[in-house]
């Protein structure tokens, strides 16, 4: 799947400094010039989202603060657990790929929906929700076949960084940025 977007975002919904990067280029108007590519960084996490104890819990009263120092005027609240994400990035590649505009609206629901609200993104009857909640024209058919190639694909570009972390933003010339970094680092990479 192609865009007419210059810049490459791997991200992960579970990943509270993609949610946190997301947010920044949301705010500063640069998505619009960027192809979101959801990919798992870690697809071994449960589907339903579990409870978290011991080391993945102290995991997220990690990540969850220091993303609030990196971003203080981001609304997040720690989550109960991390949901495996596959099944919300084969719905963003889906919308993505029918309507750029309502499949990067769904992408920010999504994130909201975790991060904000604390729901469970690999319940399929959250992600209906949410992709009904940006579309007039109802919900895409469910290609499962066609998005999960689409994912494949985003997960194999995201390989081909050499990086095994999210997010990462590439620029038509091939530099990457990685991880949820100052603003001004940001300008400085789509100037």
């Amino acid at each position: 799947m192609t865009h007419l977007r210059s810049f490459v975002l791997y991200s992960d919904f579970n990943c509270p400094f993609c949610y946190a990067l997301h947010e920044r280029l949301h705010r500063m108007k640069l998505l619009e010039s960027v192809d979101w590519r959801g990919v798992q960084h870690a697809p071994y996490l449960p589907r339903p989202m579990r409870q978290w104890d011991g080391t993945m819990k102290a995991e997220l009263q990690y990540e969850v603060p220091a993303v609030r120092r990196l971003d203080p005027d981001l609304l997040i609240e720690l989550p109960k657990g991390k949901p495996n994400t596959a099944r919300a990035i084969d719905w963003a590649a889906r919308l993505l790929s029918s309507d750029i505009h309502g499949g990067m609206e769904f992408v920010r629901l999504v994130y909201a929906a975790f991060w904000r609200d604390g729901l469970d993104i690999s319940d399929e009857a959250v992600l209906d929700q949410l992709a009904a909640q940006h579309t007039d024209t109802g919900i895409p058919g469910r290609a499962e076949e066609r998005s999960g190639s689409i994912a494949r694909e985003w997960e194999e570009g995201w390989h081909g960084t050499g990086q095994s972390s999210v997010p990462i933003l590439v620029s038509p010339d091939d530099r990457l940025l990685v991880g949820c970094v100052p603003s001004e680092q940001i300008v400085r990479f789509f100037g």
